[in-house]
């Protein structure tokens, strides 16, 4: 049985984002296979997945601590190729990145590195100096020493071969989500008057950031001034994104939410008419399939991997398009038969993306990497 060293340093993020929940969601999936002895890699400090320094609690797998911070270890990774995980770990025979802050390989031997995008790469400007700098180098060591790279999506794959990244090196594994949870009608009642929405309720969930393109929601609740519907934004502020003269200009019909635990995610998902993600690119769009299995239709932004998740069960826009969005959510608040309709193909095409076949394609991944080394 191969030992895994699983980096899981998102989860002390201030912000942890979907890459810390992808990370978290692989390593239980992989845990439950039995094929692999895992062991994560923590930082020091109070995160809000980590909270043990011995243990991990919080996260799915046993967890050792660099007694160091995150970002001091990032940095001394990708500028000095040190320290080697296995000081914390002991003997593994495989590391594997579950971000683009990536560890030396150490004596393992095999590294492997998943690459949920190239961003910081495609987009620089929606980042800070010091964002592109420890990203950009991720993504150069990711292309340069990994013996595998993990992608989530076909459209990953095409760019990063586009970057340099060898072919035969790469692996499409997608992500995955839990089955919809059974959330009843008094339950979705209890949230729309907990957060006092009488109309219909629009649902977005992310880290607030500039590639998420919230101004844009922001801007057509402006023009649907005539629709009974209230935006609901539920995630944590993360960098450079300044929406308070937007919010001001609709703040009676948009609610702020910040962090929320994942029982009240369920919640909103389910009590949600939509789901909208306009982001100017996604990696994958784990907050859209998240919606697609709580039978929740999304409206997403088209030209990246999530028109991929959504396939025919969504309906995908530019992301710029502000008239598009307007015309579209103003069409589907007033079709009751085309959301249900759309949100129970919807339900059924998450089920393909299941944290199992996630698993396994991840095990199968670690062979070929093994072979390869």
């Amino acid at each position: 049985m191969p030992r895994v060293a699983l980096t899981l340093l998102a989860s002390w993020h201030r912000t942890p984002g979907g890459t810390a929940r992808a990370a978290i969601g692989q390593a239980r999936a992989l845990a439950e296979t039995g094929e692999v002895d895992l062991i994560g890699v923590g930082a020091w400090g109070l995160g809000p997945y980590g909270r043990s320094p011995t243990d991990g609690a919080g996260l799915p797998i046993a967890t050792r601590r660099f007694p160091a911070p995150q970002q001091l270890l990032y940095g001394a990774w990708h500028r000095f190729r040190w320290p080697p995980v296995q000081l914390v770990t002991g003997r593994v025979d495989i590391v594997h990145a579950t971000t683009i802050t990536v560890p030396p390989r150490g004596s393992a031997a095999a590294l492997v590195v998943t690459v949920h995008d190239l961003f910081p790469w495609t987009m620089p400007d929606r980042f800070s100096e010091r964002g592109r700098r420890v990203l950009g180098r991720g993504l150069e060591l990711a292309r340069d020493e990994a013996d595998v790279v993990l992608v989530s999506s076909r459209h990953g794959l095409a760019e990063c071969v586009a970057h340099g990244f060898s072919a035969d090196r790469m692996r499409v594994v997608p992500l995955g989500v839990e089955p919809g949870a059974e959330v009843g009608d008094q339950q979705v009642q209890a949230v729309r008057h907990r957060l006092g929405i009488t109309g219909h309720m629009l649902l977005w969930v992310g880290t607030i950031e500039p590639r998420k393109n919230v101004e844009l929601l922001l801007e057509m609740m402006g023009r649907l001034s005539d629709v009974a519907c209230t935006l609901v934004l539920a995630g944590p502020s993360g960098w450079q994104t300044e929406l308070e003269p937007l919010v001001d200009v609709v703040a009676d019909r948009v609610r702020l939410l910040g962090r929320v635990s994942d029982a009240e995610l369920v919640e909103l998902y389910a009590a949600a008419d939509l789901v909208l993600v306009p982001s100017w690119a996604e990696g994958f769009g784990l907050t859209a399939l998240e919606g697609m299995a709580a039978g929740t239709p999304c409206v997403v932004s088209a030209g990246s991997a999530l028109d991929e998740v959504v396939g025919d069960t969504g309906i995908a826009l530019a992301p710029d398009d502000l008239d598009a969005w307007v015309e579209t959510v103003e069409q589907l608040l007033e079709d009751a038969d085309r959301r249900e309709l759309l949100g129970a193909s919807a339900r059924i095409r998450s089920e393909s993306f299941s944290w199992e076949r996630c698993a396994l394609a991840t095990l199968a991944a670690y062979s070929s990497a093994l072979g390869r080394s």
